[in-house]
């Protein structure tokens, strides 16, 4: 045997015994493990592996577009990611940390054709028997988004209604006028229409009308404004200050409308709730809208 076999089978031989000895040595070598399995709740990270919605809804109940219309209100509204009758209309978006409000033409309420998957403020959860007044003053304010909506047969989008201050009689008012219910006008609609923000709010069509009368839906009449930002498909902010006499709605800290006039103090009479979500103005075959809203506070 040549001197060169000698000498490889030599070196070939120390080089294993190296390897082995290396793969054996040593307690302080590192672990290399399989990672989590993706879902494990434990290891996901908020903010950095999905993100959530900053919306507290213990003061808020959902009316769907199924039912008589079907409602969900607190301490049930508060599970809605598990709860089988909101799953289709109301979820999260963990991509973007939304809210998800869908709809389309279904079942609405007594006083309106139209339907919704709409939050509506309690004050005190489960009752809507506790509202407020201008004098007593709130503030509402959300960051959300038109996500998709449907055309109608002329190839325009239909329109939605994003945000409400909703009117309230009392029972004492609505047995003096002869009411069957304590449904009164909504003193403020906000919509998303055609990309861009309109403002709807009551005023009175005779402002010397007394209290008693001026509690009728049909002593109000609509008047209408638009915001000049084309917001479209983007992320937008809207923020509504209302104190005795004085309204405010404020879109993307930048645009303001302020009202301050007659019909405003007039409407002091009423009491009100806040409502947002996804109105959707149309009863045509096939429409839709799905809106997002990532975060929502009420102040009073």
């Amino acid at each position: 045997m040549s001197f060169f076999n000698v000498s490889g089978w030599f070196c070939f031989y120390m080089l294993m015994i190296i390897i082995t000895a290396s793969c054996r040595s040593g307690d302080d070598e590192t672990v290399i493990t399989d990672p989590p399995p993706v879902g494990d709740s434990d290891t996901l990270v908020e903010g950095v592996d999905y993100f959530l919605p900053n919306i507290d809804l213990n003061n808020w109940k959902v009316t769907l577009p199924i039912g008589n219309p079907s409602e969900v209100e607190p301490p049930e509204i508060l599970d809605y990611a598990n709860n089988e009758l909101l799953k289709p209309f109301m979820y999260n978006d963990s991509i973007d940390g939304s809210l998800v409000f869908y709809t389309y033409p279904g079942s609405s309420t007594a006083n309106s054709s139209y339907s919704r998957t709409e939050l509506r403020e309690q004050i005190d959860p489960g009752s809507n028997t506790t509202n407020w007044t201008f004098a007593e003053g709130g503030r509402i304010k959300g960051s959300l988004k038109m996500d998709e909506i449907s055309v109608d047969s002329d190839g325009d989008y239909h329109r939605a209604i994003i945000m409400q201050i909703h009117g309230r009689l009392t029972d004492e008012q609505r047995d003096l006028i002869g009411e069957n219910d304590n449904n009164a006008p909504p003193v403020l609609k906000i919509y998303w229409n055609d990309s861009r923000v309109r403002v709807l709010r009551k005023v009175l069509e005779d402002i010397t009308v007394s209290d008693t009368v001026a509690l009728s839906t049909d002593a109000w009449d609509d008047e209408g404004y638009w915001f000049n930002e084309n917001v479209g498909f983007e992320p937008f902010s809207l923020e509504v200050i209302v104190s005795e006499g004085r309204m405010e709605i404020i879109l993307n800290n930048n645009e303001s409308m302020v009202f301050d006039d007659i019909h405003v103090q007039r409407w002091g009479i009423f009491e009100n709730y806040f409502k947002a979500g996804n109105y959707l103005v149309t009863t045509e075959s096939g429409s839709f809208s799905r809106v997002k809203y990532y975060d929502l506070e009420v102040f009073h």
